[in-house]
C-alpha cells in the first residue's frame, strides 16, 4: 500500500482483513505488515500486506521497502487533488524498485465523491495513460474487496476484468 499521507491505506488494509472501519485516524510510523488468505482461481494465495507510512514533505517513501513486491497499490485521495502528484512520483520510483511489478491505483473515499477535487477527466486521462483504476471506499466496503482479489489475479499473472 503506497501513497500520500492520509489517503486511507491503512482503512483499506483494515476493512479487507479484517472488515472493519475506524473513523479514527490511525498514522502509520514505518510498516505495518497483515496478512490474509485467498482463494484466486482455486489456487489459494497468501497475501501479505505491507501498509507503508504516508509520504509527504517531511517523509518518503524508501524503495528498499519494494524490493521483492509482487505487487502494489498507489492509494489516492479523490478528496485531495495533491494526493494524485504524490502517487504519479512514487509510481515512478516503485516501478523501478520492483521491476515493472503490477499495481493498481485506488482512488480512495468513494463516500466523499461531492467533495471530489479530482475530475473524471483526469481520472480517464490516467486510464487512458494505461492506468489501472478502481475507486474505492474503505468506510462503505465500496470495491475493496474487488480492489484486493484484481491485485491478486495481476500477481499470479492472471489478467480478469477490468473494473475501472
Amino acid at each position: 500500500m503506497l501513497g500520500a499521507f492520509a489517503v486511507g491505506k491503512t482503512s483499506l488494509v483494515q476493512r479487507y482483513v479484517n472488515s472493519i472501519f475506524s473513523e479514527k485516524y490511525q498514522t502509520t510510523i514505518g510498516v505495518k505488515i497483515d496478512q490474509r488468505k485467498v482463494e484466486v482461481n482455486g489456487r489459494e494465495v497468501n497475501m501479505i500486506l505491507w501498509d507503508i507510512h504516508g509520504e509527504d514533505e517531511f517523509q518518503k517513501i524508501k524503495s528498499s521497502y519494494l524490493m521483492g513486491a509482487s505487487g502494489y497499490f498507489i492509494v489516492i485521495d479523490g478528496t485531495r487533488k495533491n494526493t494524485l502528484e504524490v502517487g504519479k512520483k512514487i509510481q515512478e520510483m516503485a516501478s523501478d524498485a520492483t521491476q515493472n511489478a503490477p499495481w493498481i491505483a485506488l482512488i480512495n473515499k468513494s463516500d466523499l465523491k461531492k467533495e471530489w477535487e479530482l475530475t473524471q477527466s483526469e481520472i480517464k486521462q490516467l486510464s487512458e495513460n494505461g492506468w489501472h483504476i478502481i475507486e474505492t471506499s474503505a468506510k462503505e466496503d465500496y470495491r475493496v474487496e474487488e480492489a484486493f482479489d484484481e491485485i491478486a489475479r495481476k500477481m499470479l499473472g492472471q489478467q480478469g476484468k477490468n473494473p475501472a
